[in-house]
């Protein structure tokens, strides 16, 4: 399973990179309202962040960045989609699963900018960015199940779907707004190819206190044992 991280901000990015080894990065609106910095600026920290990692390229490390959410016409979501692919290789075309969204992510793709389409809450809104060859599909997680929905089904109906019909490994699932160890491994357990989520997330991930408690007695034994 890959890791993205859910951030714009360079810190956490760089940091995520070189620890943990991430594979990815998404950003929405909200991400790149909370870096401080303008749209174009995060843009610009992340083409150099890939050029200087010796990582361009949407194959080597995918960065979805979200067009204008106001954009309701395929036309001037093409235009900006297009737009914003040309600034770097890396970056991956993020577009809502609406009507325009689904139309707009079909015509660049046959131009050859990469897209991930965003906003997935029902398996059959899953369906059609796979048919139409999207790189990346987005289910969310943490907003379903913050509103009292059980998650592991759906997320594992998605991945049946694409088996049934040849779409895994062409449609990568992303599995997005992920918020706890347990829906990670809830999308491992279900065969996802990715989850994305916000630094503390993964670091809290791999966190259990026997761990520590383990650690503390082991330090203790080695204290008292002779090494030469």
């Amino acid at each position: 399973m890959k890791y993205f991280l859910d951030s714009a901000k360079i810190d956490e990015i760089r940091e995520a990179y070189e620890t943990f080894g991430i594979d990815g990065v998404t950003t929405n609106p909200n991400h790149i309202m909370n870096s401080g910095k303008p749209f174009l600026t995060v843009l610009g920290e992340l083409a150099d962040f890939v050029k200087e990692k010796g990582i361009e390229g949407w194959e080597k490390f995918p960065i979805s960045v979200e067009i204008n959410p106001h954009l309701d016409d395929a036309d001037e979501m093409v235009k900006m989609g297009t737009e914003i692919a040309a600034m770097c290789p890396n970056f991956v075309i993020k577009i809502p699963c609406t009507q325009a969204g689904i139309t707009a992510a079909r015509r660049l793709e046959k131009q050859g900018v990469r897209t991930n389409v965003t906003l997935v809450f029902t398996p059959s809104q899953a369906l059609l960015p796979a048919k139409n060859g999207s790189l990346f599909v987005s289910p969310f997680i943490g907003w379903k199940e913050s509103g009292g929905e059980d998650c592991e089904q759906y997320i594992q109906d998605i991945v049946d779907i694409y088996a049934n019909f040849g779409y895994l490994g062409k449609t990568e699932i992303i599995c997005a707004a992920v918020r706890t160890g347990k829906q990670i491994t809830d999308c491992a357990v279900a065969g996802a190819d990715i989850v994305t989520a916000g630094l503390q997330v993964f670091k809290d991930s791999f966190y259990h206190p026997f761990t520590d408690y383990g650690l503390a007695k082991f330090q203790a034994a080695w204290d008292k044992t002779i090494t030469e």
